[in-house]
Formats: C-alpha cells, sequence, structure tokens
C-alpha cells in the first residue's frame, strides 16, 4: 500500500506528465540541433547545404574572441549596476507605500504602470525621451542647468549602455517594488511598535524587523532580475542596435548578430551554447538560494 504523501506524489507525476512532455520535444529538439550545429561550420547562405564537422574549433575560437570576451564584461557590467540599482530603489520605494498617506492605493496602481508596459513600447518611448533634438532628458537637465547643451545620449559610446540601463532600471523595479512590499505587509505592527516604545530609530527598526521579513523576496526578485538581465536584447534591440562602436553589444545581441545578420551559424550556435552554460549556472545559484532559504524556514519552525 502506497503512503498518503506516495500517493499524492504520483498523482502529480501524472498530472504534470503532459506539459512535460510537450516542454521536452519543445525544448529538446532546439537545443540538441543547436549543440550538433556548434561542432560545424554551417552558415546560414553560401555554403550550397554542405556542413562540415570541425569539432570544438568554434568554442576554442569563442573563448578567444576579444569581442565576445568584450560582450560578457559588457553584460556583467549592465547586470550587476542594474539589478544594484532595481534592488535599492524598489526597497526604497516599498517602504514609502508601507506607509499610511492619502493617496497611497492610487500610488501603489500607479507603480506598476512601467512594469506593465511591453518592453518594446518602453524601449521606444526611453528613445524618444532620449532624442537629441527634442528628447525631454535634454530639456529637463538643461533646465535644471545641469548640463549646457543638448547632447546624443545614445549616439555616444560612453554613455549608451547607460542610457539603455536607465531605461531597463525604470520598467522593473517595480517588480522588487511589490515583492518586497508584500513582505512588509506581512509584518505584524505590534512589532514595530514594542521597538517604538524602546527607543529604537527607523534605521535600527529597519534592520531588526523589516530587512530579516524582506530578505527572502528581496533574494528571489534580484535573481530572478539578474537572470533576466543578464539574457537583456529586446530593449537594446530598439534603442541602439549594439552601436555606437558596439558599445551596447551584450551577450545576447552577440549572439543575434554572429547568427543572424553574419549568418555564421555553427560559431553563432557555439556562442549560444556558451551562453546558456552561463545562464544555467545563475539558475543553479537561484535553485540552491531557494532551497536554502526553505530549509531554514522549516527549522525556524521546528
Amino acid at each position: 500500500m502506497l503512503s498518503l504523501s506516495q500517493r499524492e506524489q504520483r498523482q502529480a507525476w501524472v498530472l504534470l506528465a503532459p506539459m512535460l512532455i510537450v516542454m521536452g520535444l519543445l525544448t529538446a529538439w532546439p537545443l540538441l540541433r543547436t549543440i550538433w550545429l556548434s561542432f560545424t561550420d554551417a552558415a546560414l547562405i553560401g555554403t550550397g547545404g554542405e556542413i562540415n564537422y570541425v569539432g570544438i574549433e568554434n568554442y576554442l575560437y569563442a573563448l578567444t574572441d576579444p569581442d565576445f570576451l568584450a560582450s560578457i564584461l559588457r553584460t556583467l557590467y549592465f547586470t550587476v549596476v542594474s539589478v544594484a540599482l532595481e534592488g535599492i530603489i524598489g526597497v526604497l520605494v516599498a517602504l514609502l507605500l508601507n506607509q499610511k498617506f492619502y493617496g497611497r492605493s492610487v500610488l501603489r496602481v500607479l507603480v506598476i504602470l512601467p512594469w506593465a508596459l511591453p518592453t518594446i513600447v518602453n524601449a521606444m518611448m526611453w528613445r524618444l525621451n532620449f532624442n537629441p533634438d527634442y528628447g525631454s532628458i535634454n530639456a529637463l537637465l538643461t533646465q535644471l542647468g545641469i548640463i549646457d547643451g543638448y547632447r546624443s545620449w545614445l549616439g555616444s559610446p560612453d554613455s549608451a549602455l547607460n542610457a539603455v540601463m536607465l531605461a531597463d532600471v525604470w520598467k522593473n523595479y517595480p517588480l522588487v517594488t511589490l515583492m518586497t512590499l508584500a513582505a512588509m505587509q506581512s509584518i505584524p505592527e505590534d512589532l514595530f511598535e514594542a521597538a517604538r516604545l524602546d527607543g529604537a530609530s527607523a534605521f535600527r527598526r529597519f534592520r531588526a524587523i523589516t530587512f530579516p521579513a524582506i530578505v527572502g523576496p528581496l533574494s528571489v526578485a534580484l535573481i530572478l532580475r539578474t537572470i533576466d538581465a543578464f539574457k537583456i536584447f529586446d530593449i537594446i534591440y530598439v534603442m541602439t542596435r549594439g552601436g555606437p562602436v558596439d558599445s551596447t553589444k551584450t551577450l545576447s545581441f552577440f549572439v543575434y548578430q554572429e547568427s543572424f545578420s553574419y549568418l555564421r551559424a555553427g560559431s553563432g550556435a557555439a556562442y549560444a551554447i556558451l551562453m546558456t552554460l552561463m545562464c544555467s549556472i545563475l539558475i543553479a545559484l537561484y535553485m540552491a538560494m531557494l532551497y536554502r532559504q526553505r530549509r531554514r524556514s522549516v527549522v525556524n519552525e521546528a
């Protein structure tokens, strides 16, 4: 006789089986095809359909390609800085929205709007904002006296990546805000009242009460954003096309150009596999953190 937990596990696998089969078919074939192409000199045009096996030559070239290595560093910079800003802004906005004031409900709805916008719409909007002739960013900074004339933010290698990063942060910080705010709402108000009676400052209340309660959801939000930022493509495609002078060519855009602009399917597949391995490492870290948090919560409950 199967125990209740064993029957529940078997029932869960039966219910999940159709979805797992479909996901396996949709994922396994493209992945295996890409792995096979990565060991060939396949090209999308110009070879008459002839494909030659080259072994690990594509991978050896990728690991020594300065442009590929530069795109990795560019992607890491974009990921670290954008996720850090989203975390800081998200927590600060969540702290504000957790306070009681008139119009709080309306403000909570407005905060969600950037996150609800499609990425393409967001990218087009910020591209117009950064327009060197009539963009609102130039107008605002000029009127405030911060700059003395209009600039081409997306046309300069020194500022293009940071401008794209600003657009990405504006769109995605609400995710951190919502997850952090939900965790704050679960904190009993009695804890804050007791801390106030003991003379604890606002910073000490945040460090001793608020932060331990939000660290779990905040970690999950930041890891999800890290994985998403590492794969950034669409906003860069719309805003800069990887330019100027490759200053915004991230890893995903590099793989896209190698495969579909330069039509080198073999080397493009190798670059894509390497990128997949990097993303897999991030996902493994994400799963390990979730498992650690789950064990910690079980221990605390016991």
